[in-house]
């Protein structure tokens, strides 16, 4: 997984209210990995490929929401470097503090996704595109739905959604990860498309990739990339 969950603004560094204990602990367990995350998955061909479709289709200077944005890299640097206006959000606060240092063109929030939605503590605006690479994942599959209406109302009209998952058909399974323990959820691709479809999301491009992480205790895993339009 590229992305844990999910600069120069200092703003909302506490979750809001109603962040869930067991998300709690999985955000305790990215702040442990820390720096250790991008040395374990230090090639990311998908997702630099993904962030490039946006760059290519996006007008100059759109403002665009990296959800569960990890360290910032690469996708928050990416899209700064390419002149987009750039809002990460993390759960996890040393990722934040890594992204807040490793990309200070970009602004970042700690912040969950549920902070987000129509009954969330914070308004960040609407934006013309979101990135969530491997940050759903993190969510039980009740959830998943709710957290992509949450993405299509954030989205201006025909705004883009780009996303990442590990194909797999479990619901919040504890697995080791990089010396500690976190929970995911997966679908296979079809069961992907679906809930995606479900969203009132036009999937445009789709790609996946079989990655070996540079870590001996997560196996490898088929990633899925899906280049998705905001249907209204």
């Amino acid at each position: 997984m590229s992305e844990g969950f999910l600069e120069t603004g200092h703003e909302s560094d506490e979750a809001g209210p109603d962040t869930r204990p067991d998300r709690e602990g999985q955000a305790e367990a990215f702040d442990a990995i820390g720096d250790r995350y991008d040395e374990a998955f230090p090639y990311k061909q998908g997702q630099l490929a993904a962030a490039e479709w946006l760059i290519r289709t996006l007008s100059a200077g759109s403002r665009v929401l990296d959800l569960g944005c990890g360290t910032g890299l690469p996708t928050a640097r990416q899209l700064v470097d390419a002149g987009f206006e750039v809002v990460g959000v993390d759960l996890s606060r040393g990722m934040v503090d890594l992204a807040r240092e490793y990309v200070p063109g970009a602004t970042f929030h700690r912040l969950d996704i549920a902070d987000l939605g129509p009954d969330g503590s914070h308004d960040l605006g609407r934006f013309d595109a979101i990135a969530a690479f491997f940050s759903l994942l993190m969510l039980p599959r009740t959830e998943i739905p709710g957290a992509l209406w949450t993405i299509h109302e954030l989205l201006v009209p025909d705004g883009l959604f780009t996303l990442s998952m590990v194909e797999a058909d479990v619901d919040y399974f504890t697995i080791p990860f990089l010396g500690d323990t976190i929970r995911v959820s997966g679908y296979l691709r079809d069961d992907l498309r679906k809930v995606i479809e479900e969203a009132d999301f036009e999937i445009v491009e789709e790609t996946s990739y079989t990655y070996a992480p540079a870590i001996s205790d997560v196996p490898p895993e088929e990633q899925l990339f899906l280049n998705c339009a905001r249907r209204d």
